[in-house]
């Protein structure tokens, strides 16, 4: 795989450096296409160690090293747990139905914790559709975790976990009440009334009212000891320190939430660097999240609530709104105001928090942390390759800081095409790449394509020297001798003084065997496959050629269409368009039939004969 790829939003993943720096903790991974399109989800116990592996074995399965070979970036969310990855990764796979996913569960693949709704409910494990008017908690990652809270649950609450057949024929208490895990509703042991209680509060536990519900109970508790009820103050304080043994609640699916849209929103700062990580909570299910990182060239200490007031000014004025926005910073009122009017209906702001959103917040704001080390790191990464490169070429790391890069692209002298891309500030700058149509070399002349397009690139700004153009501290060629040696002369009928650096494919045109050409060393050099100043050329280099052969690609498919469709009597724009509209492309209409041409708009049988000859001969 490349060093690194450009994405549609223009920013550049360095999978090297994600992949060094990912954590060793629990999470989801999202595998993405260029496109941003979500190829796979899984999830991990260690993120570091699964998302690694895909790019260091070798004996993936077919359908995963096909997927490996589409992914230009990868999203990842760290949990609490393996439980919650694996209800999160869940809830990924419905909301994004990935190409890679084999299995697309529903909500039948996860357990859940059921109390019925009879007089007297009965406690069970379930998997299945959620139906009325039982109660359902979860979904659980498996069904030992169902299984253990219902024995805690026993010892707290005492509800009956006995099949209806069982209850209705009892004559006599069963050993579960014998052993207290049951208060015996079946043989009237409890009332109907006290029963409901104790289901109450079960529910009102398993829905994350803990603190609610610790509270009552304490004052149950009082109340019996003050009444001298000693045996019932024992059983509410047994009851108290039995809550803390349940499952903790989960992050990423809450039955309570279903009703509400609700985004979460941490921002976090660290050093230059500012992260704002979003979390989409729809349906009551974690369906979404990604970190931001605003321009920070202002000082941090600028009050950093400001980034997350323009952050939700630019994510959500003209745009959906969710119902609530939990934050942990401050929005003005005059913000706020906005946003409702937009929104038709009052959104809740929620800055102070507690209970569950409380547990949500305190996650985004770990991902967010996350997200700036990850950040500064590859940040650092970059840094230290810029660094190493200087020391390679013997030049100062301080004035190393602009390089471009150029690349020929052509197929058999067709449709040439030279690409300019530019790495500044320690990363790619797609606003600044530009493709050049070469027009005065000769067809297939790689030497007299890279002196045009050299000349035209800094003859400009050699004419004039108060142009706001700027000047490469670096040029980087890819290609070998002859074109370095083409660029020389350039710069002496230019009369410009920059460094060249020639970056040859070595024997078999394997990565990490290249060449690099330093004329102004006079050496020709090849550097350890993992030196850090190679990944950088590596990168810079690898962004050129595809910038360089997309450019091509889309000049010698426009070219080869109208010159191949303009070719036949009878064929206008009109018919061109009908045909290229029906059959996706020349090649589509290279592939189809005489029988299949004919069938397009506009196009006679004969017609469909010439064109069929024409593409065919």
């Amino acid at each position: 795989m490349p060093e690194a790829f450009v994405l549609q939003d223009n920013t550049v993943f360095d999978l090297a450096s994600f992949l060094k720096n990912l954590p060793n903790l629990p999470g989801v991974y999202r595998m993405l296409d260029a496109a941003g399109q979500v190829l796979y989800v899984g999830k991990a116990v260690n993120l570091k160690r699964r998302v690694s592996s895909y790019f260091q074995k070798s004996d993936l399965s077919p359908r995963i090293a096909l997927m490996v070979k589409q992914v230009a970036s990868i999203d990842t969310t760290v949990t609490r747990s393996e439980a919650e990855a694996l209800i999160l990764e869940n809830n990924f796979i419905k909301a994004l139905s990935p190409k890679y996913n084999i299995l697309f569960r529903d909500d039948k693949s996860y357990p859940y914790l059921m109390l019925s709704g009879h007089t007297f409910p009965q406690m069970a494990y379930y998997r299945g559709s959620l139906k009325k008017p039982n109660q359902y908690f979860g979904p659980y990652p498996n069904g030992y975790a169902v299984r253990d809270s219902i024995q805690i649950l026993q010892k707290v609450f005492r509800l009956r976990t006995c099949e209806d057949s069982v209850f209705e024929h009892r004559t006599r208490a069963c050993l579960l009440y014998q052993i207290r895990r049951c208060s015996g509703p079946c043989v009237g042991h409890i009332s109907e009334a006290d029963y409901q209680d104790s289901v109450r509060a079960a529910a009102t536990f398993l829905s994350g009212k803990t603190d609610e519900l610790t509270t009552t109970l304490h004052h149950k508790m009082q109340q019996a000891a003050d009444a001298l009820q000693f045996e019932a103050a024992a059983k509410f304080r047994d009851q108290i320190q039995a809550l803390g043994l349940v499952q903790s609640q989960q992050f990423v699916d809450s039955q309570h939430s279903q009703q509400h849209d609700i985004d979460i929103l941490a921002l976090a700062g660290e050093g230059d660097t500012v992260c704002i990580h979003w979390v989409s909570i729809r349906g009551g299910r974690h369906v979404g999240d990604k970190s931001f990182f605003p321009d920070t060239r202002h000082r941090l200490a600028e009050k950093l609530n400001s980034y997350g007031k323009a952050f939700v000014a630019q994510h959500y004025l003209g745009k959906t709104k969710p119902d609530v926005i939990i934050s942990n910073f401050r929005l003005p009122e005059s913000l706020q105001i906005a946003l409702n009017q937009e929104h038709g209906r009052q959104i809740q702001f929620v800055h102070k928090t507690s209970g569950q959103r409380k547990v949500w917040l305190n996650m985004a704001e770990r991902n967010a942390q996350l997200a700036i080390h990850q950040k500064q790191q590859q940040h650092g990464s970059q840094q230290a390759r810029v660094q190493a490169l200087a020391e390679v070429l013997q030049l100062n790391a301080d004035e190393l800081n602009r390089i471009e890069c150029f690349d020929i692209s052509h197929t058999q002298g067709e449709a040439t095409v030279a690409s300019c891309v530019v790495y500044e500030q320690q990363a790619m700058q797609p606003g600044q790449y530009r493709r050049y149509n070469i027009t005065t070399a000769k067809a297939g002349d790689d030497y007299a394509a890279m002196r045009e397009v050299l000349t035209r690139r800094y003859g400009k700004l050699a004419e004039d020297n108060n142009s706001d153009g700027k000047w490469p501290d670096l040029v980087l060629i890819d290609g070998g001798k002859g074109q370095v040696h083409m660029a020389q002369d350039v710069w002496q009928e230019l009369g410009i003084h920059i460094p060249i650096v020639g970056i040859a494919k070595g024997p078999e045109r394997k990565a990490g065997l290249e060449e690099l050409i330093i004329p102004h060393l006079n050496s020709v050099t090849q550097l350890p496959p993992h030196h850090p100043a190679l990944h950088l050329l590596q990168t810079v280099r690898d962004e050129s050629h595809r910038f360089a052969i997309s450019g091509h690609r889309h000049k010698r498919g426009k070219t080869r269409v109208t010159s191949s469709l303009n070719d036949i009597p009878g064929i206008g724009a009109k018919r061109r368009q009908a045909l290229l509209t029906r059959f996706g492309g020349l090649r589509g209409i290279i592939a189809a039939s005489v029988d299949d041409l004919a069938q397009a708009e506009g196009i006679s049988r004969t017609l469909a004969e010439k064109i069929y000859d024409v593409l065919h001969h």
